[in-house]
């Protein structure tokens, strides 16, 4: 035995103690922190004898005298106490650890403590989880459902070469930009469920811009026709997801071409700290009323029909980009910019990435486009927020808006090359 075999002792030890410390904090009388630290040595000590002595029968057959001991214990339970609803957690957790020690031996360390640390977890969080699980609405099984389907039954299928004119469409790599794009508003999705409807002003803002900040601009301006006393509290709100919106532009660059974002962060952070002022002034204006408002609604973030037109969008783009810069070079890719950020950000977003990423376009040009869009887009939302809000949320949003498309064309054009990091 040697050093390393002591450590991985050590961290059986401790593994089995966390999970025996939180099975025996929940009253379980099967199995607590002395039963689960000996199952989890018993597995390390399995496999240094398979190891040590060449026999590759020891480890299966101590794991199924542990099984054996498990069903027998399960019996005896069972006519002692007449218990009909016996779980099977623990039994799992003492089969899983048995594991656990065993592959701290024979397999990659690193991995056999992150499955033994997120076991414990995932015990630890047994009341909240069931409490979430409990909250689900149909819808939100559908949205799991549904992002489930595009990431891991569609995606895998799809084949991984380019077709189409210009040899640009590759349709593993469109869904991918799909699924990237499902899976960030999935999970602002769920963060709202998480927090809960009631919100203060600030997590709405937050919330609408990783869900969607378009939707958010719209909910919020229709509120002000009912509650005209809102106003700046929804432009607020509207202001913020549109921040936010530049955080996750950012998120998506990162995804595509993560070697090329500390030339990319800098410009965009700029304008995003620009915004993220105006939240304060706004905030600091409406502080006083008090009250928060409650968020509205979401939609299903995940519907697949909504997954099918964005990557035809993203398709779509590919194609114009790729045909504007044969055909008439980059400069007016920046109409392509404008057009395209009207109506979605991402898919532009992830275009420009794209192209990027295979040399086809400079960083210093494409962090210009992605930002003209994104304003292209700020644009678009504050067309909106006049046409269904009132008219005082039409100039609160404008003001906002106003000086960060100001602000964002003077960063385009007066941004140093040399400023990135």
């Amino acid at each position: 035995m040697d050093y390393n075999d002591i450590v991985t002792l050590a961290i059986a030890f401790g593994l089995g103690m966390l999970v025996g410390l939180q099975r025996q904090k929940s009253d379980h009388e099967m199995a607590g922190v002395r039963t689960f630290t000996l199952i989890s040595i018993l597995g390390v000590l399995s496999a240094f004898l398979a190891r040590d002595f060449d026999n590759p029968f020891i480890l299966p057959v101590l794991g199924l005298c542990l099984t054996a001991l498990l069903v027998t214990a399960n019996v005896i339970k069972l006519k002692k106490f007449n218990d009909t609803d016996i779980g099977q957690t623990t039994e799992v957790a003492a089969l899983l650890m048995f594991a656990v020690g065993a592959y701290l031996v024979m397999g990659h360390r690193v991995v056999a403590v992150i499955v033994g640390s997120s076991m414990a977890i995932l015990l630890y969080l047994k009341e909240h989880l069931h409490g979430f699980i409990d909250n689900l609405k149909e819808k939100d099984l559908a949205a799991i459902m549904t992002f489930v389907g595009i990431s891991l039954v569609i995606l895998p299928l799809l084949p991984d070469k380019t077709y189409g004119p210009l040899d640009v469409l590759n349709p593993r790599n469109i869904w991918l930009m799909v699924t990237l794009i499902v899976g960030i508003s999935v999970v602002g999705y769920f963060i709202y469920k998480f927090v809960g409807k009631k919100v203060g002003i600030i997590s709405n803002g937050i919330l609408g811009g990783l869900i969607s900040s378009t939707a958010t601009t719209v909910s919020y301006a229709r509120k002000t026709k009912d509650a005209k006393s809102i106003n700046k509290m929804a432009a607020f709100v509207i202001t913020a997801a549109s921040a936010i919106a530049l955080v996750r532009v950012l998120v998506e660059v990162g995804v595509v071409i993560p070697e090329k974002l500390p030339e990319i962060v800098l410009p965009l952070i700029t304008v995003f700290v620009l915004m993220a002022l105006l939240c304060v002034g706004l905030f600091y204006i409406i502080s006083k009323n008090g009250g928060d408002e409650e968020m509205p609604e979401p939609k299903n973030p995940a519907q697949f029909k909504s997954a099918l037109l964005f990557g035809l969008l993203y398709g779509g783009i590919l194609l114009a980009v790729a045909f504007t810069k044969q055909e008439f070079g980059n400069e007016a890719l920046y109409i392509v910019a404008i057009i395209s950020g009207l109506t979605d950000v991402d898919a532009i977003t992830l275009s420009l990435s794209q192209l990027m990423k295979g040399g086809g376009l400079t960083t210093s040009t494409g962090w210009r486009l992605i930002l003209l869009a994104s304003l292209a887009n700020l644009f678009f939302k504050g067309i909106m927020a006049a046409v269904l809000g009132t008219r005082q949320l039409a100039k609160w949003v404008g003001i906002s808006f106003g000086i960060t498309v100001a602000f964002g064309l003077l960063v385009m054009w007066l941004w140093p090359e040399a400023w990135h990091l």
